[in-house]
């Protein structure tokens, strides 16, 4: 497994939360649990205090892709190594759930964390995947949603860097929302366009009487 695939952990969290609409799903121990995914072992330690701890987590990732989208490239650099440096993790070579068809272990880079707590091993994996995506791809590739008010973060894999919503869903909005705004503008420019053609004619004729 390639270490920049723990980056959609910092995803998953962030998500968690549109400031914009005012909704928050990270209000359980079961929110936090589902957000580990298949990685029911880690998500059985989590606790109710973890939920606290988890929130403050996501605000500090939300400034990294804040940072990046805004283009302070050192920024989010910055803050991106405060989380590392408060939620180390070591990189460890594994084979267990993978075999070829011969059945040897398909060696990849896993993420081992050592955790006191579920939200210092979630957070150690989502900054470190998070780390290895940035320095991989640019900080360029780290987004906020432009489909206002959506604003979720997501990471643009495309081949032209030319991702600008979060998912097909607010894309789709997005342009609707620009196609309607268009016509609106066609429109009152022609309203506009009408109102002239008919002042000048009404002057036209007052003259020639």
């Amino acid at each position: 497994m390639e270490l920049a695939y723990y980056s959609d952990y910092a995803v998953r969290l962030v998500n968690t939360e549109e400031p914009s609409r005012g909704k928050d799903t990270l209000t359980s121990v079961d929110a936090v649990r589902d957000l580990f995914g298949v990685n029911q072992s880690a998500a059985r330690r989590a606790t109710d205090a973890d939920v606290t701890r988890f929130r403050s987590v996501r605000t500090r990732l939300r400034a990294v892709f804040e940072a990046a989208d805004g283009g302070d490239e050192t920024l989010a650099v910055d803050l991106l190594n405060s989380l590392l440096l408060e939620f180390p993790v070591s990189p460890q070579i594994s084979g267990h759930d993978f075999r070829d068809d011969d059945g040897r272990p398909l060696w990849h880079m896993h993420l081992a964390d050592h955790p006191s707590n579920a939200t210092a091993g979630y957070a150690a994996i989502a900054t470190m995947g998070l780390a290895f995506h940035l320095t991989e791809y640019g900080v360029d590739r780290l987004g906020l949603c432009e489909a206002a008010p959506c604003r979720n973060a997501y990471l643009d894999t495309s081949t032209n860097r030319s991702r600008r919503y979060c998912s097909d869903r607010c894309a789709t909005r997005a342009n609707v929302a620009a196609y309607r705004a268009r016509k609106r503008l066609e429109a009152d420019r022609s309203q506009s366009t009408g109102r002239a053609a008919d002042t000048t004619q009404r002057a036209s004729a007052n003259g020639e009487r």
